[in-house]
């Protein structure tokens, strides 16, 4: 099976909180709470998306964390590579393959064409489009959209 592991989704869940409220710090703790996330889990994925520039942090009383750049200029990609490392699917299909039977394997051309197919699909993909529609951000409940007027 073939998937991102749990502290990439989180950190995806994390830089959507910040996208909702752009320019806006919040707390490690806030985001822990928004995300629903345990806060040694929020400080752990901050750290890797501060080192790729992905998240600004301010220190002091009224510190916390932001998106360092729009979330329409944050590809899915820089995301995945923020928390994994380069992609590569198999081990010849990275840039530094240290595969010893790359000499005389006649598949490494086929697994980078598919780790390229992979990666220009998540770079097509910004952390803005990960954001949930408007409309389901600001739903009004059904219980006060159905309610009588002035009651």
């Amino acid at each position: 099976m073939l998937r991102v592991t749990k502290l990439t989704d989180y950190a995806t869940v994390i830089l959507v909180v910040l996208a909702e409220a752009p320019g806006r710090v919040h707390s490690s703790a806030e985001l822990a709470e928004r995300a629903r996330l345990e806060p040694p889990t929020v400080a752990k994925v901050l750290k890797p998306l501060a080192h790729a520039g992905l998240v600004e942090s301010f220190r002091g009383a009224t510190g916390g964390y932001r998106l360092a750049r729009p979330a329409h200029a944050i590809p899915l990609i820089a995301i995945v590579e923020a928390m994994e490392g380069p992609l590569g699917m198999t081990e010849c299909s990275g840039e530094h393959s240290t595969c010893e039977l790359e000499p005389h394997c006649g598949v490494q051309t086929h697994w980078r064409r598919i780790n390229d197919v992979i990666a220009e699909a998540l770079g097509g993909i910004t952390l803005a489009e990960m954001l949930p529609p408007a409309a389901a951000r600001k739903a009004i409940p059904m219980t006060l959209a159905n309610a009588p007027a002035g009651g």
